[in-house]
């Protein structure tokens, strides 16, 4: 007899297996290999990105390290799979990744459909376009007809299509499966336009001959929410990942750094206290399924929100992304951690 999805993932679910093979309780899994697998791009600078000795860097890259500094103590055990955007879903799926990291945007269809749980957003984002200076273009509402280099299985593809037909415009898709393509593809001539979230666009404008000659457009034509996704039916790993950024972003707003972490452990108020597991009788780590300086590891060892942005994409990055809608809540962003108590 043929069996149904349906059919299958009951089946899974009386043994704590998800639909497509990976174990229900992620966390043992992880404990149990001693290290945690993660998704990552096949290379956006300031995201997830292996230097020419394949050590990974990038924003995506802290997260992941954040979660092992949580699980572990160690932010060091970690083992990225580099995955293109076909790939990626296939992979956290069957459980070849614990989780990905891979700058990619909750959506509903992911979130449902596909059988994940996509939460917080680590990058706010959104879609734009790149030409050539040399093209004298000041807006996308000038692109009627012209070739777009764009990246095949990503919510690119549907943005780019909605934004030109309801403008009236006409244009010629050029689909790459692989985001390294499409780049070659634009650098060499063979589009008029690069398409991808804007956070993109900086990154890849650094991988051209000549980065200066190439504009970014003023329009963002979609809301890109980035951040992790992990399997359904698996809430305590959810839990951990999901608290990792909130930990970074708490631990920003609180003016605890990777390098006064220490001090403000030993001299700091209540609420940090008992964010860095200095508060004698808390059970906040035991009940999340973590040692109780948890945050403490993140935060000494990879760092608060503003730090990692910081340092991957923001000023301190050849990207030079200003924090605009990422900064925290109380300086008129949109970054905001639930209170750790």
């Amino acid at each position: 007899m043929k069996k149904t999805l349906l059919s299958v993932a009951l089946g899974a679910a009386a043994f704590g297996m998800s639909a497509y093979g990976a174990s229900a309780d992620t966390l043992s899994d992880v404990k149990a290999k001693g290290f945690v697998q993660c998704g990552v791009s096949q290379g956006v600078p300031g995201f997830s990105s292996p230097d020419d000795k394949g050590n990974w860097s990038g924003l995506d890259v802290d997260y992941c390290r954040g979660i092992a500094a949580a699980v572990f103590g160690d932010a060091t055990k970690v083992k990225f799979t580099p995955l293109s955007a076909k790939e990626r879903f296939p992979a956290l799926q069957s459980g070849e990744v614990d989780v990905l990291t891979r700058n990619t945007t909750w959506t509903i269809s992911r979130d449902t459909s596909l059988g994940f749980n996509f939460r917080p957003i680590n990058y706010y984002d959104g879609q734009g376009f790149m030409v050539k200076k040399a093209l004298n273009v000041k807006s996308a509402l000038e692109l009627s007809g012209a070739a777009v280099c764009v990246q095949a299985g990503t919510t690119t593809e549907l943005n780019l299509a909605d934004y030109f037909k309801s403008n009236g415009l006409k244009y010629n898709p050029v689909v790459f499966e692989k985001e390294a393509d499409a780049t070659s593809a634009y650098d060499a001539g063979r589009c008029d336009v690069y398409t991808t979230d804007q956070s993109g666009l900086y990154s890849m404008r650094l991988k051209l001959k000549e980065p200066d000659n190439n504009v970014i457009l003023p329009e963002v034509i979609s809301k890109e929410p980035l951040g992790p996704a992990v399997r359904q039916g698996d809430d305590k790993w959810f839990d951990i990942v999901s608290w990792v950024q909130y930990a970074m972003v708490n631990a920003e707003e609180a003016g605890i750094t990777s390098k006064n972490v220490d001090e403000m452990k030993t001299n700091g108020g209540p609420d940090i206290k008992r964010m860095l597991g200095a508060e004698q009788g808390s059970k906040i780590g035991a009940d999340l399924g973590v040692s109780e300086d948890w945050a403490y590891n993140i935060i000494k060892q990879v760092g608060n929100y503003g730090e990692v942005f910081d340092r991957n994409v923001g000023t301190g990055s050849p990207l030079k992304i200003a924090r605009g809608i990422n900064a925290l809540w109380t300086k008129g962003g949109l970054q905001y951690g639930p209170p750790i108590r």
